[in-house]
């Protein structure tokens, strides 16, 4: 295994595992199958395991296994506060509690607030003394790195990167989302300000798995050898930016196939053809794109405040993959922000297509792109969130 620093020197696995997706038996976590996958995972050096207090019987799962195995001491453990079910200091504390039960355990090595989308979530936590409590929590012991997980988009992401001072941080990347989220220039400015970026979201949920017909034998011609998976992986392991990726493995095949390419795969290693079939499949998976945005975000600011590339991300997604899952997402990341970027806020001053070096018609797009992804249902479903979300940051 191929090992890469924290800011305070410990070896983290450049594979980590992702703890949600551990298979099922009827409604309850398969515990004997885990079992096997996630000792076979550590015993070829995996250290790094990734839960959270909503994946449903996740924390519990992992502690019994650390527990009945005798190996907390040789992994690091990785989970998550929701920080959007939190109305007070004593809820955070009680959360928090439960989360060292769970996990059988007196200490967290990597805490996270969980998916932050909007500056208004860390002004919320700061109004609970959330600071003071992570100051006593790290005095005491009980957490040893601090913080959070990220869906959003790149600004707000940089705001939350610079409002704390923060061990590390947690982002959806891959060669898809490369300029979308937080993107390469979040992972860049983490970097550079020596924060360690932990990946999710590395095959997009398997979309960089099951690629287009067209796109598989494109790479099988390339003649690297690669596996899909394999290429999507080598892609981050690039980057040195990258200090650990997350894989949601179920299976002991899948812990084996990603294991065998985390122990080769290192940074710098992408060639000048790897770069070439990177982006050759990205255009082939983006045939199916109704906008040809490449959010180079020379549109904004919008004086409306529009995410532009943002809403043109969704809604070619929705054509892309398919369109519940791209509407679902729109308004997980976009929808509950303070200041969502509808594009129904357009006013039409077309500012924004005086600069699209893609000569967009923007204005025309952006009202097909609202009308796509905020259906009457969705458009209710969201508004009704927004306001339970806004109102408990309040």
């Amino acid at each position: 295994m191929i090992y890469r620093s924290d800011r305070y020197g410990n070896q983290i696995s450049q594979l980590g595992y992702g703890c949600m997706r551990f298979s099922k038996k009827g409604t309850s976590i398969d515990f004997e199958k885990a079992e096997k996958e996630v000792l076979l995972a550590i015993k070829q050096g995996v250290n790094y395991f990734d839960s959270a207090y909503i994946y449903p019987g996740s924390e519990e799962c992992l502690g019994r296994i650390l527990d009945k195995n005798h190996c907390r001491d040789k992994v690091y453990i990785a989970t998550k506060l929701p920080q959007y079910l939190m109305r007070s200091a004593a809820a955070v504390e009680k959360t928090f509690n439960e989360e060292l039960s769970r996990l059988r355990t007196n200490y967290i090595d990597y805490y996270l607030m969980h998916m932050f989308t909007d500056y208004a979530e860390w002004e919320h936590l700061k109004a609970l003394d959330i600071e003071n409590w992570i100051a006593r929590q790290k005095e005491n012991g009980r957490i040893r790195n601090i913080g959070f997980s990220y869906h959003g988009d790149t600004e707000m992401f940089l705001k939350i990167l610079n409002a704390y001072d923060w061990d590390f941080c947690q982002i959806q990347y891959n060669y898809l989302d490369e300029h979308t989220q937080a993107g390469r220039r979040g992972l860049r400015a983490a970097a550079d300000k020596g924060i360690p970026v932990i990946i999710m979201e590395p095959l997009r949920g398997g979309k960089l798995v099951r690629l287009p017909d067209k796109a598989t034998k494109a790479l099988a011609e390339c003649g690297k050898g690669y596996t899909p998976v394999e290429l999507a992986l080598r892609w981050l392991w690039d980057q040195p930016e990258v200090t650990c990726v997350l894989s949601g493995m179920n299976s002991e095949d899948m812990v084996n196939e990603n294991i065998s390419i985390a122990c080769k795969a290192n940074k710098g290693q992408f060639t000048e053809e790897d770069f070439k079939i990177v982006e050759q499949i990205k255009l082939i998976i983006r045939e199916r794109e109704k906008v040809g945005c490449t959010g180079c975000r020379y549109c904004m600011p919008c004086p409306k405040g529009v995410d532009i590339p943002g809403n043109f991300y969704y809604y070619n997604l929705m054509y892309m993959e398919k369109k519940s899952p791209a509407r679902f997402e729109f308004a997980q990341n976009m929808g509950i922000r303070k200041e969502p970027g509808f594009a129904s806020q357009c006013i039409g001053c077309g500012k924004c297509e005086t600069h699209c070096p893609q000569k967009i018609s923007i204005r025309e797009k952006l009202k097909e792109a609202d009308r796509a992804l905020r259906p009457l249902p969705y458009k209710i479903g969201i508004n009704i969130a927004r306001q339970v979300m806004i109102h408990s940051t309040k």
